[in-house]
């Protein structure tokens, strides 16, 4: 719950900061009287996401369980996909984005089109709203709890939303380059932990080799599929199922927060490690790159996001 509360908050954060310039920005010019063509974008939005998660939720029922464990990776890969895109991205253009975001609104009332404005509040809440759904649908199938993961997400989300609010008004101050830059960091941990996961569903289908096909390496003794250097590369890393116990509270918040299965494969393992290690070092250079080196440079573009809006939000 603690996990998805997290995603759900950083990525509806970054959705209702992106609404908040495109409101203020409409209100500033003195264009209150096309903001419905907005919101009628963002509701759109919000209904394509909701369209997913059902889809993928319910349509796996009429699947055979290869084709599910199939789907299930390539979705989790998907997901991983777009994380890792969006945390680079956000480190990338987050200086540029109000700037951006405003042009747009200049060129949609420009031309006139009533879709115009309307695809401008669909696009800037579309991204994070798939981004969100696959990344919680990958992580519910992996520990299964998904009572408790879509109530976390959905109180993260309502958060961002007040918070955001709050922001607009110049009601609340937060250092959002320093949320953003801890929250991306955990996104990192997670997706190393749902790439971990894409990648058991891939074996149980077969679709990549490991213990459930006959690439697994067989323990002479025990006649089941080797663990620990043994099973090394199609095996068992590693099995402290008797420990940790499968689907239990330990286990579960592990699995949330780091990726961690009490049973893992030698592929998941080198998966997850060589994802950390790379998106990881590449994050933290990122961050390192962008701090500030004079005291006029120490405006982060979230930051500048936060002024701007809670100028606009008092006025």
């Amino acid at each position: 719950m603690l996990a998805t509360f997290l995603i759900g908050l950083r990525e509806g954060l970054e959705a209702a900061l992106v609404v908040g310039i495109l409101v203020a920005y409409l209100r500033r010019l003195g264009r209150s009287d096309v903001l419905p063509r907005m919101w009628a974008g963002v509701g759109l939005a919000i209904l394509l996401a909701l369209g997913i998660g059902a889809i993928l939720t319910f349509g796996a029922y009429e699947l055979t369980f290869t084709a599910q464990e199939l789907i299930g990776g390539g979705l989790s890969l998907l997901a991983v996909a777009m994380v890792t895109w969006m945390i680079f991205w956000m480190q990338r253009a987050g200086r540029t984005m109000k700037a951006t975001l405003e042009g747009g609104i200049d060129r949609a009332l420009t031309s006139g089109g009533v879709w115009a404005l309307v695809a401008i509040g669909f696009v800037s809440v579309a991204r994070e709203g798939i981004e969100t759904t696959l990344l919680l649908w990958s992580m519910v199938q992996s520990f299964g709890d998904a009572p408790s993961a879509l109530l976390g997400a959905l109180l993260g989300l309502v958060v961002a939303a007040v918070i955001g609010w709050l922001i607009a008004r110049g009601a609340v101050k937060l250092d959002l380059r320093r949320f953003f830059a801890w929250t991306g960091g955990f996104l990192v941990i997670v997706a190393a932990g749902v790439l971990a996961y894409a990648f058991m569903d891939l074996q149980e289908a077969g679709a990549l080799p490991g213990p459930f096909t006959a690439a697994a390496p067989i323990d002479a003794v025990t006649g089941g599929v080797a663990i620990g250097w043994a099973g090394f590369p199609f095996g068992w890393a590693f099995d402290v199922s008797a420990t940790i116990a499968p689907g239990g509270p330990l286990a579960s918040i592990l699995q949330a927060t780091v990726g961690f299965m009490p049973a893992m494969t030698w592929l998941q393992v080198i998966a997850w490690t060589l994802y950390l290690l790379i998106v990881g070092s590449l994050y933290i250079r990122g961050l390192r790159s962008r701090r500030p080196s004079t005291p006029r440079a120490s405006a982060a573009p979230e930051d500048d996001t936060r002024a701007s809006l809670s100028s606009q939000g008092a006025a």
